[in-house]
């Protein structure tokens, strides 16, 4: 869609990760609350909604309440060729999903046991250091990837520095 800040992303499908208030959103969208609102599957490429990402810092955070979704459409009145092209240009989600990125049923048996018998070890510790240290799967692809606030990549290069650390 429309990326004012860095016109070269336009027209490009990029993987987009998003925490809980996004995540509301959407499953919003879908399920809406109030029964004089109309479901829509805001991934539709003929029948979505387009995510207008509006950031705003609110007592020094980022803050993504204002972000909301436009109103049904066909994604950008493209063609179905078009729609074609860029749904070939999405990403897989396979190697997110895949089983051994999850733990065994028995593994978290094993630990809600310890956990909730007050026995904990050193084991458990060096568990929760492994996983800081895993990489962490990134979600699905936002329509729209305009940001609404300035120093967004001095941010996420500050955090992807600390991450290589």
């Amino acid at each position: 869609m429309k990326d004012s800040a860095n016109p070269e992303n336009e027209g490009k499908v990029f993987l987009y990760r998003y925490g809980k208030k996004i995540f509301d959103k959407i499953m919003e969208s879908m399920k809406p609350a109030f029964e004089d609102e109309t479901p829509i599957n805001p991934f539709d490429f003929w029948k979505g909604a387009d995510f207008k990402l509006k950031i705003t810092k609110v007592a020094g955070f980022w803050n993504y309440d204002k972000s909301e979704f436009d109103a049904s459409s066909t994604l950008g009145d493209f063609s179905d060729k078009e729609l074609e092209g860029i749904w070939k240009q999405q990403h897989s989600l396979a190697a997110y999903t895949a089983d051994d990125q999850f733990k065994s049923y028995d593994e978290l048996k094993e630990r809600l046991e310890r956990t909730l018998k007050g026995n904990y070890s050193a084991n458990v510790e060096e568990e929760q250091y492994e996983e800081l240290q895993a990489p962490t799967p990134e979600p699905v692809v936002s329509r729209d990837t305009t940001p609404s606030s300035n120093g967004e990549d001095d941010t996420l290069s500050y955090f992807a520095k600390l991450a290589q650390e």
